[in-house]
C-alpha cells in the first residue's frame, strides 16, 4: 500500500471519528488512526500542507496568507454551526487576542473581533475598533454603530441576524485610518473569518474594508453602486456610518446602495 492509501485510510478513520477539518501545520500530529491496545500507529510521510477531510475541497482565496505557525483550514461548505462557531472563537482565542504583529497592540484595552450569526447572509465588515469598541470588545457600539443599527433595521433586520467585523481588530491610536502595514497584518484574521462565515453577501463599510477585501485602489466612490466577487460571496461597497455621521447628505446614497442590495438578496425594501 501506497503512502497515498495509507493517508486516506487515516483520513477516513478521522471523519468516521467526526473530525471535519484540522489546523495547517499539526495534520502531521494527527495522523495516526484512532488507537486500540491491539493496534500500533502507522507513519507516514509529512504533509506539505493540511488536507482537508470532507469531500467537498476547501474554499481557496487569491489572497492566501499566515496566520502563525497553526492557520485554520478552510471549512467545507456545511460545516455545522457549532462547528463553525468553534472555530471562529478558536481564531480570536488562538490567534487575535495575543497578537502582536504591529504596533497597534501597544495600545489596546482589549482586541475586538467580531460578532453576530455565524450563520449569516450577510457580513458587514469595517475599519476597526473606535474608543467605545476598545472599551467593550465589540464592534460598532460607538455612535457609528448606533447608526449602523438604524441601517440594518431600516433593511428589515435585526444586529442578531447579521455578523459585523472589522479590518483591524485593534483600535487606531485616536481613531485614525489603519496603516498599511497595520492592515497587511491584520488582513489574514479577516479572511479566514469569512471563509469560515461563508456569507453570501459582505458589505464593505468604507475605503478600507472595500481596499482590503477586494484588493483594489480605487476610491469607495468608484467601488460603490455594484456588486463585486469575491470567493462564494457578492460584495457591496458603500460609505461608513461614521462618514455619515459628518456628511449627513451621503446617507441618501447610502440607502440607495442598502436597497440595491436588499433587492439582490430577495428581501426589497421601501
Amino acid at each position: 500500500m501506497d503512502a497515498r492509501e495509507i493517508l486516506r485510510e487515516h483520513l477516513e478513520a478521522w471523519r468516521a471519528a467526526g473530525v471535519d477539518w484540522l489546523p495547517r501545520g499539526s495534520l502531521h500530529l494527527s495522523l495516526t488512526t484512532p488507537q486500540t491496545d491491539s493496534a500500533k500507529p502507522t507513519k507516514v510521510p509529512k504533509p506539505s500542507t493540511a488536507t482537508p477531510l470532507s469531500p467537498t475541497p476547501p474554499v481557496v482565496t487569491n489572497a492566501g496568507s499566515s496566520l502563525g505557525s497553526t492557520p485554520l483550514v478552510s471549512p467545507p461548505t456545511g460545516l455545522s454551526t457549532e462547528a463553525r462557531r468553534l472555530a471562529l472563537d478558536t481564531l480570536d482565542r488562538e490567534q487575535v487576542k495575543g497578537c502582536k504583529k504591529c504596533g497597534l497592540c501597544e495600545r489596546r484595552t482589549q482586541t475586538v473581533f467580531g460578532v453576530g450569526n455565524v450563520d449569516c447572509d450577510l457580513c458587514f465588515v469595517g475599519e476597526g475598533p473606535g474608543a467605545d469598541e476598545d472599551a467593550q470588545g465589540e464592534p460598532f457600539v460607538g455612535a457609528a454603530g448606533q447608526l449602523l443599527n438604524r441601517i440594518i433595521e431600516a433593511c428589515k433586520m435585526q444586529r442578531r441576524d447579521v455578523y459585523i467585523c472589522n479590518v483591524v481588530k485593534c483600535r487606531p491610536p485616536g481613531n485614525r485610518t489603519p496603516l498599511p502595514d497595520e492592515i497587511a497584518s491584520c488582513r489574514p484574521y479577516l479572511v479566514e473569518q469569512l471563509r469560515l462565515l461563508q456569507p453570501k453577501f459582505i458589505c464593505c463599510l468604507g475605503a478600507v474594508a472595500a481596499q482590503t477585501v477586494l484588493q483594489s485602489t480605487l476610491s469607495i466612490g468608484k467601488l460603490r453602486g455594484r456588486l463585486h466577487p469575491y470567493e462564494q460571496s457578492q460584495v457591496l461597497c458603500t460609505y461608513h456610518p461614521a462618514y455619515l455621521l459628518r456628511n449627513p447628505a451621503a446617507k441618501r446614497d447610502v440607502w440607495e446602495d442598502m436597497k440595491m442590495l436588499m433587492k439582490e438578496m430577495g428581501r426589497p425594501v421601501e
